[in-house]
């Protein structure tokens, strides 16, 4: 069996697996500001809604587009 590995492949598997494994990594980065720098309670909030703006804007993002896509699908049968 012959597979061949396309650009559309490489895009899925990338937003599926890349990205998130790169948020991990993210918050791993974030709660080790927060211990080095010895935030305390409310600093560590602070980082972790600040810096983690980012990572909800894309999760909010991806899924508005989920559903816009199946909206579409919908509208199209």
């Amino acid at each position: 069996m012959h597979m061949t590995l396309t650009d559309e492949m490489v895009t899925r598997w990338g937003m599926m697996v890349g990205i998130p494994a790169m948020m991990a990594f993210l918050f791993f980065i974030m709660w080790n500001i927060a211990r080095e720098s010895k935030a305390g309670k409310f600093g560590t909030i602070m980082i972790f809604i600040i810096l983690g703006a980012g990572f909800m804007g894309f999760a909010i993002k991806e899924g508005m587009v989920y559903f816009m896509d199946k909206s579409i699908e919908q509208r199209n049968q």
